[in-house]
């Protein structure tokens, strides 16, 4: 009988170092985040035409970078829709979001989604005086910033906005958490 090599499975995607996406996801996972959601307000280039529009994003990467001046950092996924937004928009909002905001979480984080008008129209929120981004209600605090710097890191760009503003409106209940690919509550 001749022996022929079977056809092998394909291997991962193995980085120069040595480092696989699935073994670098796998350690990551292991990490608990904070969940956030990050918002912009799109002005409509026409002024005679409507208002603009809210654009939403869930995020997990977002992060306090300095207190003098109050600096805080988020990575978007390189030319996703709020990259684009904020490559041209420098002001945009973040609401730390509480463990009763999952599906908040959720909602901004579907890929195919629907539009972002109809996933804002049924959420308690107000909009942002300085940013004129939605500040989603019953967030445990909310930030409104201004883009200082962008740098790009591999896939991603990260966002490095100085506070304008803060608010810790809710001090009940806790942060909505992301580990091992779900959305976690403390305790």
């Amino acid at each position: 009988m001749l022996n022929t090599p079977s056809a092998a499975p394909s291997a991962p995607s193995v980085h120069a170092e040595g480092v696989s996406n699935d073994e670098f996801r796998a350690a990551m996972s292991r990490l608990a985040a904070g969940v956030v959601l990050v918002t912009a307000h799109e002005p409509q280039p026409d002024p005679e035409g409507p208002s603009g529009e809210d654009v939403g994003m869930t995020a997990t990467s977002f992060m306090s970078v300095s207190l003098d001046p109050p600096l805080v950092m988020v990575g978007l996924r390189e030319g996703s829709r709020m990259d684009d937004l904020l490559d041209e928009q420098p002001l945009w909002a973040v609401s730390v979001l509480a463990e009763s905001q999952r599906q908040i979480a959720g909602r901004f984080a579907m890929k195919g989604r629907i539009s972002d008008r109809l996933l804002f129209e049924d959420l308690l929120w107000a909009r942002g005086e300085v940013s004129g981004a939605p500040l989603i209600g019953g967030a445990l605090a909310t930030l409104e910033c201004r883009t200082e710097q962008r740098v790009t890191a591999g896939d991603h760009t990260l966002v490095i906005g100085r506070v304008l503003t803060s608010s810790a409106p809710n001090t009940q209940g806790g942060p909505l958490t992301y580990f091992r690919g779900g959305y976690r509550q403390l305790g």
